[in-house]
């Protein structure tokens, strides 16, 4: 069964990190490698990290064990974002994008349907040419609803490391519950157009070996976005500081010869992003 609620089950941390949080609801514009100039919406509290993944790499840290209190209201991010729309209409300087990140799993707020079909009225009347992007860890793809919503994005951006249950556990570190091979089933049955995003990393975590860079590895990735009709598959290294300190950053020659392979290998557009 896959959750709502991030759960208490995560391995003991072994170290800290300087975490990334946003420490506001809209941040931003920032200019992103993937997005252009992007405006964040942070559906999340503003001091900790709320998830249902505990990402090896992620650069908010660690995720929070507790449950997800502290959220904004549905319509302070509403007024929040026509503010910033508003302003950055009159400096002439409008958004590529308009996105749904922050510290954690946007899609675990409870309103996230509502504030969605807010934003895309929004961004009709502000700025038409921004897309609206949505980064997601799929893990709430099971709910009609939230599907729906994502769907209503120009961009649903569906996170997928790796097709391996092993893999899945050290690099993602669900929370308990969240099966890898659930996850893949509601990806593949999401009806909104699929853009599948992977991180791709070399490395150790407490004795055990993290690489999502075997040939093997990226055959049983291309195979599954392949089936899945996804319109793009863009493929990233890490770019900040991560949780999880014996990781490898992929050098451009590595992600070009990543991307070379599976080229090959799916009729996917492959999208790389250094």
């Amino acid at each position: 069964m896959l959750l709502t609620k991030v759960s208490a089950s995560w391995p003991k941390k072994k170290n800290k990190m300087d975490t990334h949080l946003f420490g506001s609801i809209i941040f931003g514009p920032v200019r992103s490698r993937r997005l252009g100039l992007s405006l964040g919406i942070n559906l999340l509290p503003a001091n900790k990290k709320v998830c249902t993944f505990d990402c090896v790499y992620c650069e908010c840290g660690w995720t929070d064990k507790t449950s997800a209190d502290g959220l904004p209201k549905a319509t302070e991010v509403v007024a929040e974002l026509e503010k910033k729309l508003q302003e950055m209409q009159a400096a002439g300087e409008l958004p590529d994008a308009i996105t749904f990140a922050g510290n954690g799993e946007p899609t675990m707020h409870p309103d996230f349907s509502f504030i969605m079909r807010d934003s895309v009225r929004l961004r009709d009347e502000y700025a038409p040419a921004a897309k609206i992007t949505v980064l997601t860890n799929s893990t709430q793809l099971h709910k009609q609803k939230i599907a729906d919503a994502i769907a209503l994005a120009d961009k649903g951006l569906l996170k997928l490391d790796t097709t391996d249950p092993k893999q899945f556990e050290l690099i993602n570190r669900a929370a308990k519950g969240i099966e890898l091979n659930e996850v893949m089933h509601f990806i593949e049955q999401f009806t909104g157009e699929k853009i599948i995003q992977t991180l791709v990393l070399r490395g150790d975590s407490e004795g055990e070996k993290i690489d999502n860079t075997t040939e093997e590895s990226l055959l049983a990735l291309a195979a599954f976005v392949s089936k899945i009709d996804a319109i793009e598959w863009m493929i990233y290294p890490i770019d900040r500081p991560t949780p999880e300190k014996q990781l490898e950053k992929m050098s451009r020659e590595e992600m070009d010869r990543i991307g070379e392979f599976v080229r090959k290998h799916t009729n996917v557009p492959v999208t790389i992003r250094y």
